[in-house]
């Protein structure tokens, strides 16, 4: 393989990477705006028009434009407050109950005494 195909087939992987990223947090986003399954259903459609309508697309510098022209429309359009999984980091349970602080370990440890019947 030349250092041109190289190139080519190295730079065409990443933009399929940045796609996918892109699709994946327009999808999530979508989510935040559209709470219920029946709201989000035709919206999910619709962002996956958008996608398939380019996916023949063959000039990279083109797909590059196309690209940052997602990324931008995608940070303009973000929810302002998006929805968390109350488990997962900077939701409202995550660390509900961290670990006692170093100075109380030895108070808090439960010692058991086995007497001999």
């Amino acid at each position: 393989m030349s250092v041109a195909t190289a190139s080519y087939v190295a730079r065409r992987a990443a933009q399929k990477e940045r796609v996918r990223i892109l699709y994946r947090r327009a999808l999530k986003d979508t989510l935040n705006w559209a709470v219920h399954r029946h709201l989000f259903y035709p919206d999910a459609d619709a962002l996956r028009e958008k996608f398939e309508v380019n996916r023949q697309v063959e000039d990279i510098e083109r797909i590059d434009r196309m690209i940052a022209a997602g990324e931008a429309t995608h940070d303009k359009w973000r929810h302002p407050d998006p929805y968390i999984v109350p488990w997962a980091p900077g939701g409202s349970k995550f660390c509900r109950n961290p670990t006692p602080p170093p100075g109380l370990y030895p108070f808090c440890v439960i010692t058991y005494i086995f007497l001999p019947s």
